[in-house]
Protein backbone atom coordinates (compact mmCIF):
# COMPACT_ATOMS: atom_id res chain seq x y z
CA UNK A 1 0.00 0.00 0.00
CA UNK A 2 2.26 3.09 -1.36
CA UNK A 3 1.58 6.48 0.50
CA UNK A 4 0.95 6.90 4.12
CA UNK A 5 -0.98 4.20 5.84
CA UNK A 6 -2.06 6.29 8.85
CA UNK A 7 -4.43 8.26 6.55
CA UNK A 8 -5.94 5.20 5.21
CA UNK A 9 -9.37 3.74 6.55
CA UNK A 10 -9.98 1.44 9.24
CA UNK A 11 -11.13 -1.30 6.61
CA UNK A 12 -8.17 -0.46 3.79
CA UNK A 13 -5.37 -0.66 6.47
CA UNK A 14 -7.24 -4.39 7.30
CA UNK A 15 -6.93 -5.74 3.74
CA UNK A 16 -3.49 -4.14 2.99
CA UNK A 17 -1.34 -2.88 5.67
CA UNK A 18 2.10 -5.02 6.30
CA UNK A 19 0.88 -6.50 2.81
CA UNK A 20 2.59 -5.92 -0.17
CA UNK A 21 2.59 -7.83 -3.04
CA UNK A 22 5.19 -10.60 -3.25
CA UNK A 23 8.48 -9.21 -5.23
CA UNK A 24 8.86 -12.41 -7.17
CA UNK A 25 5.45 -13.01 -8.31
CA UNK A 26 3.34 -9.95 -7.58
CA UNK A 27 0.90 -12.00 -5.66
CA UNK A 28 -1.74 -10.32 -3.61
CA UNK A 29 -1.85 -12.92 -1.05
CA UNK A 30 0.99 -12.63 1.30
CA UNK A 31 2.48 -16.44 0.73
CA UNK A 32 3.17 -18.98 3.41
CA UNK A 33 6.75 -18.80 3.94
CA UNK A 34 6.84 -22.32 5.61
CA UNK A 35 10.91 -22.33 6.22
CA UNK A 36 13.01 -23.08 8.68
CA UNK A 37 15.69 -21.32 7.65
CA UNK A 38 17.42 -18.90 4.94
CA UNK A 39 20.15 -19.28 2.80
CA UNK A 40 22.94 -16.55 3.02
CA UNK A 41 24.27 -14.74 0.17
CA UNK A 42 27.58 -15.44 1.93
CA UNK A 43 29.22 -15.32 5.74
CA UNK A 44 27.78 -12.27 7.47
CA UNK A 45 25.63 -11.73 4.48
CA UNK A 46 21.56 -12.02 4.61
CA UNK A 47 18.28 -11.03 2.89
CA UNK A 48 17.57 -9.44 6.71
CA UNK A 49 16.20 -12.93 7.31
CA UNK A 50 18.72 -15.25 9.55
CA UNK A 51 16.61 -18.35 11.67
CA UNK A 52 12.45 -18.98 10.95
CA UNK A 53 12.29 -18.36 14.82
CA UNK A 54 13.66 -15.10 14.88
CA UNK A 55 12.41 -13.83 11.44
CA UNK A 56 9.16 -14.92 8.79
CA UNK A 57 7.85 -12.69 6.40
CA UNK A 58 4.24 -14.20 6.85
CA UNK A 59 4.35 -13.37 10.51
CA UNK A 60 6.06 -10.08 10.01
CA UNK A 61 3.38 -9.25 7.61
CA UNK A 62 0.47 -10.30 10.84
CA UNK A 63 1.94 -8.14 12.84
CA UNK A 64 2.62 -4.76 10.95
CA UNK A 65 -1.07 -5.31 10.27
CA UNK A 66 -2.32 -5.73 13.29
CA UNK A 67 -0.09 -2.49 14.90
CA UNK A 68 -1.76 -0.52 11.95
CA UNK A 69 -5.19 -1.35 13.18
CA UNK A 70 -4.46 -0.61 17.36
CA UNK A 71 -2.56 2.59 16.06
CA UNK A 72 0.73 0.88 17.31
CA UNK A 73 4.37 1.12 16.93
CA UNK A 74 4.77 -2.59 16.86
CA UNK A 75 3.01 -5.80 16.91
CA UNK A 76 4.71 -9.44 17.90
CA UNK A 77 2.71 -12.68 17.14
CA UNK A 78 2.57 -16.01 19.42
CA UNK A 79 1.43 -19.51 19.47
CA UNK A 80 -1.72 -18.68 21.51
CA UNK A 81 -3.29 -15.73 23.41
CA UNK A 82 -1.71 -17.34 26.72
CA UNK A 83 1.55 -17.20 25.17
CA UNK A 84 1.67 -13.28 24.37
CA UNK A 85 -0.09 -12.96 28.10
CA UNK A 86 3.52 -15.09 29.39
CA UNK A 87 5.75 -12.74 26.79
CA UNK A 88 4.24 -10.09 28.64
CA UNK A 89 4.26 -10.76 32.04
CA UNK A 90 8.21 -11.52 31.38
CA UNK A 91 8.91 -7.38 31.08
CA UNK A 92 8.46 -7.85 34.72
CA UNK A 93 10.30 -9.01 37.74
CA UNK A 94 10.38 -11.09 41.06
CA UNK A 95 8.43 -8.35 42.95
CA UNK A 96 6.85 -6.52 40.90
CA UNK A 97 2.81 -5.97 41.59
CA UNK A 98 0.35 -6.12 38.95
CA UNK A 99 -3.06 -4.35 39.75
CA UNK A 100 -5.80 -7.01 37.97
CA UNK A 101 -9.09 -6.97 36.76
CA UNK A 102 -10.60 -9.48 39.45
CA UNK A 103 -13.26 -11.09 36.47
CA UNK A 104 -10.69 -11.74 34.04
CA UNK A 105 -10.69 -15.20 30.88
CA UNK A 106 -10.26 -18.17 33.10
CA UNK A 107 -7.01 -19.00 31.64
CA UNK A 108 -5.15 -15.95 32.73
CA UNK A 109 -6.20 -16.16 36.37
CA UNK A 110 -4.65 -19.36 36.20
CA UNK A 111 -1.17 -18.18 34.56
CA UNK A 112 -1.46 -15.23 37.31
CA UNK A 113 -2.57 -17.12 40.16
CA UNK A 114 -0.99 -20.51 39.55
CA UNK A 115 2.19 -20.14 37.79
CA UNK A 116 3.74 -16.65 38.34
CA UNK A 117 3.20 -16.96 41.50
CA UNK A 118 5.72 -18.92 42.04
CA UNK A 119 8.08 -16.64 40.48
CA UNK A 120 7.45 -13.70 42.35
CA UNK A 121 4.90 -11.35 40.72
CA UNK A 122 2.30 -10.57 43.30
CA UNK A 123 -1.09 -9.70 42.32
CA UNK A 124 -3.91 -7.97 43.31
CA UNK A 125 -7.57 -8.19 41.97
CA UNK A 126 -9.88 -4.99 42.04
CA UNK A 127 -13.14 -4.28 40.30
CA UNK A 128 -11.21 -2.22 37.97
CA UNK A 129 -14.99 -0.63 36.59
CA UNK A 130 -14.13 2.00 39.38
CA UNK A 131 -11.17 3.58 39.11
CA UNK A 132 -10.88 4.67 42.92
CA UNK A 133 -10.65 0.80 43.06
CA UNK A 134 -7.32 0.47 40.94
CA UNK A 135 -5.85 3.97 42.71
CA UNK A 136 -6.57 2.08 46.04
CA UNK A 137 -4.36 -0.16 44.80
CA UNK A 138 -1.59 0.47 43.62
CA UNK A 139 1.51 -0.13 45.91
CA UNK A 140 5.52 1.36 45.38
CA UNK A 141 5.60 -1.81 43.31
CA UNK A 142 3.33 -1.59 41.35
CA UNK A 143 4.86 -1.73 37.17
CA UNK A 144 1.93 -2.72 35.70
CA UNK A 145 -2.14 -2.25 35.45
CA UNK A 146 -4.03 -5.24 33.99
CA UNK A 147 -7.33 -4.92 32.49
CA UNK A 148 -9.70 -6.66 30.38
CA UNK A 149 -12.41 -4.83 29.02
CA UNK A 150 -15.38 -6.22 28.56
CA UNK A 151 -14.44 -8.84 31.37
CA UNK A 152 -15.28 -12.58 30.50
CA UNK A 153 -17.76 -13.29 30.97
CA UNK A 154 -19.78 -10.86 33.25
CA UNK A 155 -18.89 -7.86 30.57
CA UNK A 156 -17.95 -5.76 32.93
CA UNK A 157 -17.02 -2.45 31.46
CA UNK A 158 -13.44 -0.15 32.72
CA UNK A 159 -12.77 3.72 31.38
CA UNK A 160 -9.39 2.92 29.62
CA UNK A 161 -8.42 6.32 29.75
CA UNK A 162 -9.40 6.51 34.08
CA UNK A 163 -7.03 3.70 34.42
CA UNK A 164 -4.46 4.80 32.00
CA UNK A 165 -3.93 8.11 34.03
CA UNK A 166 -4.34 6.32 37.47
CA UNK A 167 -1.13 3.64 36.11
CA UNK A 168 1.08 6.63 34.98
CA UNK A 169 0.78 8.43 37.91
CA UNK A 170 2.26 5.58 39.58
CA UNK A 171 4.69 4.75 36.63
CA UNK A 172 3.21 2.12 35.79
CA UNK A 173 1.93 0.47 32.40
CA UNK A 174 -1.74 -0.31 31.39
CA UNK A 175 -2.00 -3.60 29.59
CA UNK A 176 -6.14 -4.00 28.03
CA UNK A 177 -6.83 -7.30 26.75
CA UNK A 178 -8.98 -6.10 23.78
CA UNK A 179 -9.95 -9.98 22.31
CA UNK A 180 -13.74 -9.07 22.96
CA UNK A 181 -14.20 -5.95 20.76
CA UNK A 182 -11.23 -6.04 18.18
CA UNK A 183 -9.53 -2.76 17.27
CA UNK A 184 -12.53 -2.41 14.97
CA UNK A 185 -14.43 -1.52 17.97
CA UNK A 186 -11.96 -0.26 20.49
CA UNK A 187 -8.30 0.54 20.23
CA UNK A 188 -6.91 0.98 24.15
CA UNK A 189 -3.77 2.83 22.60
CA UNK A 190 -5.81 5.47 21.24
CA UNK A 191 -7.24 5.98 24.95
CA UNK A 192 -3.89 5.63 26.87
CA UNK A 193 -2.95 2.37 27.16
CA UNK A 194 0.22 1.10 26.83
CA UNK A 195 0.09 -2.09 25.51
CA UNK A 196 -2.68 -4.37 23.95
CA UNK A 197 -3.26 -8.07 24.08
CA UNK A 198 -5.38 -9.92 21.83
CA UNK A 199 -5.80 -13.82 21.26
CA UNK A 200 -5.89 -13.98 17.68
CA UNK A 201 -7.29 -17.36 18.03
CA UNK A 202 -10.97 -14.96 18.16
CA UNK A 203 -12.47 -11.99 16.25
CA UNK A 204 -9.21 -11.43 14.35
CA UNK A 205 -9.08 -15.14 12.90
CA UNK A 206 -12.31 -15.38 13.30
CA UNK A 207 -12.88 -18.84 11.46
CA UNK A 208 -11.93 -21.28 14.11
CA UNK A 209 -9.38 -22.67 12.41
CA UNK A 210 -6.36 -20.79 14.29
CA UNK A 211 -4.75 -20.50 17.76
CA UNK A 212 -2.63 -18.01 18.50
CA UNK A 213 -1.82 -14.15 20.38
CA UNK A 214 -0.25 -10.66 19.45
CA UNK A 215 0.87 -8.16 22.02
CA UNK A 216 0.63 -4.28 20.36
CA UNK A 217 2.76 -1.75 22.18
CA UNK A 218 3.29 1.94 21.15
CA UNK A 219 6.49 1.81 23.57
CA UNK A 220 9.90 1.24 21.62
CA UNK A 221 11.42 -0.21 24.74
CA UNK A 222 8.38 -2.85 25.18
CA UNK A 223 8.75 -3.22 21.38
CA UNK A 224 12.21 -4.56 21.41
CA UNK A 225 11.66 -6.66 24.71
CA UNK A 226 8.96 -8.66 23.09
CA UNK A 227 11.32 -9.00 20.23
CA UNK A 228 13.69 -10.10 22.02
CA UNK A 229 11.61 -12.75 23.80
CA UNK A 230 10.57 -13.86 21.03
CA UNK A 231 14.11 -14.81 19.87
CA UNK A 232 14.58 -16.27 23.72
CA UNK A 233 12.00 -18.09 24.33
CA UNK A 234 10.16 -19.10 21.08
CA UNK A 235 6.85 -19.68 21.41
CA UNK A 236 6.38 -17.55 18.04
CA UNK A 237 3.28 -17.86 15.50
CA UNK A 238 3.90 -20.23 12.69
CA UNK A 239 3.83 -19.03 9.16
CA UNK A 240 0.26 -21.07 8.03
CA UNK A 241 -1.85 -19.56 11.04
CA UNK A 242 -0.09 -16.06 10.30
CA UNK A 243 -1.34 -16.66 6.95
CA UNK A 244 -5.08 -17.41 8.32
CA UNK A 245 -5.05 -14.93 10.64
CA UNK A 246 -4.02 -12.38 7.96
CA UNK A 247 -6.91 -13.60 6.04
CA UNK A 248 -9.53 -13.22 8.51
CA UNK A 249 -9.04 -9.43 9.00
CA UNK A 250 -9.29 -8.91 6.08
CA UNK A 251 -13.15 -9.27 6.41
CA UNK A 252 -13.04 -8.05 10.37
CA UNK A 253 -14.94 -5.04 9.44
CA UNK A 254 -17.64 -6.29 7.56
CA UNK A 255 -18.16 -9.16 10.19
CA UNK A 256 -18.13 -7.46 13.20
CA UNK A 257 -20.71 -5.32 11.78
CA UNK A 258 -22.69 -8.60 11.36
CA UNK A 259 -21.89 -10.47 14.56
CA UNK A 260 -22.88 -6.90 16.49
CA UNK A 261 -26.41 -6.57 14.44
CA UNK A 262 -27.34 -10.41 15.17
CA UNK A 263 -26.39 -9.78 18.92
CA UNK A 264 -28.52 -6.76 19.50
CA UNK A 265 -31.05 -8.74 18.50
CA UNK A 266 -30.04 -11.96 20.60
CA UNK A 267 -29.61 -9.15 23.58
CA UNK A 268 -32.60 -7.62 23.29
CA UNK A 269 -34.98 -10.96 22.79
CA UNK A 270 -33.20 -12.91 26.02
CA UNK A 271 -33.53 -9.49 28.09
CA UNK A 272 -37.63 -10.12 27.50
CA UNK A 273 -37.73 -13.46 28.04
CA UNK A 274 -39.61 -14.77 31.68
CA UNK A 275 -37.02 -17.85 31.65
CA UNK A 276 -33.97 -15.48 31.33
CA UNK A 277 -33.20 -14.06 35.18
CA UNK A 278 -30.26 -11.79 34.17
CA UNK A 279 -28.85 -10.31 30.67
CA UNK A 280 -25.22 -8.87 30.71
CA UNK A 281 -24.80 -7.14 27.32
CA UNK A 282 -23.33 -3.57 27.48
CA UNK A 283 -25.40 -2.45 24.03
CA UNK A 284 -28.09 -2.67 26.87
CA UNK A 285 -29.26 0.81 28.25
CA UNK A 286 -29.63 -0.82 31.34
CA UNK A 287 -26.20 -2.24 31.47
CA UNK A 288 -24.17 -0.25 34.31
CA UNK A 289 -20.95 0.08 32.00
CA UNK A 290 -23.00 1.10 28.72
CA UNK A 291 -22.26 4.97 29.18
CA UNK A 292 -19.12 4.11 29.25
CA UNK A 293 -18.62 1.69 26.34
CA UNK A 294 -20.61 3.75 24.00
CA UNK A 295 -17.68 6.71 24.82
CA UNK A 296 -14.20 4.74 24.29
CA UNK A 297 -15.51 2.14 21.92
CA UNK A 298 -17.43 2.29 18.28
CA UNK A 299 -19.80 -0.65 19.16
CA UNK A 300 -20.85 -3.42 21.76
CA UNK A 301 -19.56 -6.52 20.30
CA UNK A 302 -21.36 -10.33 20.04
CA UNK A 303 -21.20 -11.35 23.46
CA UNK A 304 -23.26 -12.02 25.92
CA UNK A 305 -24.28 -14.01 29.30
CA UNK A 306 -26.95 -14.61 30.36
CA UNK A 307 -28.10 -16.13 34.10
CA UNK A 308 -31.06 -18.88 33.76
CA UNK A 309 -31.12 -20.18 37.10
CA UNK A 310 -28.88 -22.85 38.08
CA UNK A 311 -26.91 -25.19 36.53
CA UNK A 312 -29.32 -27.72 35.64
CA UNK A 313 -31.39 -24.98 33.93
CA UNK A 314 -28.64 -24.20 31.88
CA UNK A 315 -28.04 -27.58 31.07
CA UNK A 316 -31.38 -27.96 29.58
CA UNK A 317 -31.01 -25.27 27.45
CA UNK A 318 -28.02 -26.63 26.15
CA UNK A 319 -28.64 -29.79 25.57
CA UNK A 320 -31.52 -28.95 23.05
CA UNK A 321 -29.57 -26.55 20.69
CA UNK A 322 -29.31 -27.33 17.43
CA UNK A 323 -27.86 -24.04 15.98
CA UNK A 324 -25.70 -22.82 18.37
CA UNK A 325 -22.19 -25.13 19.16
CA UNK A 326 -21.61 -25.99 22.53
CA UNK A 327 -18.04 -25.00 22.41
CA UNK A 328 -15.17 -23.57 24.48
CA UNK A 329 -13.43 -20.48 22.46
CA UNK A 330 -15.62 -17.42 20.80
CA UNK A 331 -15.42 -14.94 17.88
CA UNK A 332 -15.80 -17.23 14.86
CA UNK A 333 -18.59 -16.83 12.35
CA UNK A 334 -20.83 -19.75 14.13
CA UNK A 335 -22.51 -18.72 17.04
CA UNK A 336 -20.48 -20.68 20.00
CA UNK A 337 -22.25 -21.25 23.68
CA UNK A 338 -20.49 -22.49 26.45
CA UNK A 339 -21.02 -22.69 30.31
CA UNK A 340 -18.38 -20.57 32.04
CA UNK A 341 -18.71 -21.80 35.47
CA UNK A 342 -17.44 -25.85 34.00
CA UNK A 343 -15.49 -24.36 31.13
CA UNK A 344 -13.52 -20.95 30.62
CA UNK A 345 -13.68 -20.57 34.31
CA UNK A 346 -13.31 -23.59 35.88
CA UNK A 347 -10.41 -23.31 36.90
CA UNK A 348 -11.28 -20.52 39.05
CA UNK A 349 -12.29 -21.52 43.16
CA UNK A 350 -15.74 -21.57 43.30
CA UNK A 351 -15.58 -19.08 46.21
CA UNK A 352 -14.02 -16.42 44.18
CA UNK A 353 -16.24 -17.43 41.19
CA UNK A 354 -19.50 -16.74 43.67
CA UNK A 355 -17.65 -13.53 45.24
CA UNK A 356 -17.75 -12.21 41.55
CA UNK A 357 -20.87 -13.58 40.93
CA UNK A 358 -20.32 -15.97 38.17
CA UNK A 359 -22.88 -18.21 38.94
CA UNK A 360 -23.82 -21.97 37.90
CA UNK A 361 -26.75 -20.40 35.59
CA UNK A 362 -24.40 -18.66 33.59
CA UNK A 363 -24.23 -19.26 29.71
CA UNK A 364 -22.38 -17.12 27.55
CA UNK A 365 -23.20 -17.07 23.88
CA UNK A 366 -20.44 -15.71 21.06
CA UNK A 367 -23.12 -14.03 18.48
CA UNK A 368 -22.00 -15.55 15.05
CA UNK A 369 -23.23 -14.26 11.86
CA UNK A 370 -25.61 -16.65 10.99
CA UNK A 371 -29.04 -15.69 10.29
CA UNK A 372 -30.43 -14.23 13.24
CA UNK A 373 -34.28 -16.00 13.07
CA UNK A 374 -32.17 -19.32 13.06
CA UNK A 375 -30.09 -18.23 16.35
CA UNK A 376 -33.62 -16.93 18.07
CA UNK A 377 -35.56 -19.95 17.12
CA UNK A 378 -33.17 -22.16 18.63
CA UNK A 379 -32.40 -19.91 21.68
CA UNK A 380 -36.04 -20.23 22.21
CA UNK A 381 -36.33 -24.02 21.87
CA UNK A 382 -33.42 -24.36 24.27
CA UNK A 383 -34.89 -22.04 27.04
CA UNK A 384 -38.39 -23.73 26.51
CA UNK A 385 -37.03 -27.00 27.57
CA UNK A 386 -36.33 -25.09 31.14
Amino acid sequence: MKGDPKKRGFSTRAIHAGQRPDPTTGSVAVPIYQTSTYVLDGLGEDKGYEYARVQNPTRQALEANVASLENGLAGHAFASGMAAIQALMTSLRSGDHVVASHNVYGGTYRLFDKVLDRYGLKFTWVDTTDPANVAAALTPETRMVYAETPTNPLMEVSDIAALAEIAHGADALLTVDNTFLSPYFQRPLSLGADIVVHSTTKFLNGHSDSVGGVLITSREEDAEWFQFVSKSAGAILGPMDSFLVLRGIKTLAVRMERHEANARQVAAMLDQHPKVRTVLYPGLESHPGHAVQKAQASGFGALITFDVGGYEEAKRLLDRLEVLSLAESLGGVETLISHPASMTHASVPAAIRHELGLTDGMVRVSVGIEDVEDLLEDLERGLDAI
